[in-house]
């Protein structure tokens, strides 16, 4: 169905007369007139019957969205799928770790839990600031088994003097914080952030990361463990490191565990 016709101009009539010319001119524009009035008539009546097609005309578009959201969820399904394999994996990696055989003597030692954080180059170790990050560790040894000390045991017998200097890696220190608590073991973690400039839009971010290191009595490293997060915009490094401990503490305790439940029961020799 033709919908316009282009009323294009007409043609010089080929009388040469004056009166035969305009004569002409008349009676072609009429004709021309009337076939652009036809014309538009027509196109007004078909749109007409098509007004009960409108809803149907308005819905065509949208009927072509399944097939665009087929296409993107094939691609999600499969990023959906990478995401629960190496979920999977994580766990079976959990699962091993903490299936390690560990003696009864060795489960039964004491193990004192020290939190600090590392801020422009000195840690700040008092315990009360990391009371969370404390009990997010402590308590997913006590579940294994493990015996550990509460906050308040280490700070009724554990000077703050001697928390810092554990930290400074000061030896002399570090026995002796484990003699006032009879503790064979000490779990030190170390908080620590580090600044940086995003080289895709202009906005500090703050990288953190946990150092876990589980030590002797006599100081020996038995075993150790680090979480690191990605990098966010903040100044909430205590906030953003109970995150990481949250998020990957199920590891970095199975791994502990593993190391620490693999050594030699030297006791007695």
């Amino acid at each position: 169905m033709t919908f316009a016709t282009r009323c294009a101009p007409a043609r010089r009539p080929r009388s040469t007369t004056p009166e035969c010319r305009r004569s002409g001119y008349r009676q072609i524009f009429a004709l021309r007139r009337s076939a652009c009035i036809v014309s538009r008539d027509q196109t007004l009546l078909f749109w007409e019957s098509m007004r009960p097609y409108a809803f149907l005309l308005l819905l065509l578009p949208l009927s072509t969205w399944p097939l665009i959201g087929a296409t993107q969820g094939f691609k999600f399904s499969n990023e959906d799928k990478a995401e629960a394999e190496a979920k999977a994996e994580r766990q079976r990696r959990i699962d091993t770790q903490l299936s390690t055989p560990c003696l009864e003597r060795i489960k039964n030692r004491k193990i004192m839990v020290l939190i600090g954080e590392e801020v422009n180059g000195t840690v700040q170790a008092r315990q009360a600031a990391f009371s969370p990050h404390f009990e997010a560790i402590n308590s997913r040894l006590q579940k294994l088994g493990l015996r550990t000390y509460t906050q308040d045991e280490i700070r009724r017998q554990v000077a703050q003097a001697e928390i810092d200097a554990h930290f400074r890696n000061d030896p002399d220190a570090a026995l002796s914080a484990a003699r006032r608590l009879a503790a064979n073991y000490t779990l030190k973690g170390l908080i620590s952030a580090r600044a940086m400039r995003n080289p895709m839009i202009p906005v500090n971010q703050v990288a953190v990361s946990l150092q876990f290191v589980l030590t002797g009595a006599n100081g020996k490293r038995v075993a150790e463990a680090e979480a690191q997060s990605q990098s966010f915009s903040g100044a909430d490094v205590q906030g953003m490191a109970l995150t990481l401990i949250n998020e990957q503490a199920d590891e970095v305790v199975a791994k502990l565990y593993s190391e620490y439940c693999r050594q030699p029961d030297t006791r007695g020799k």
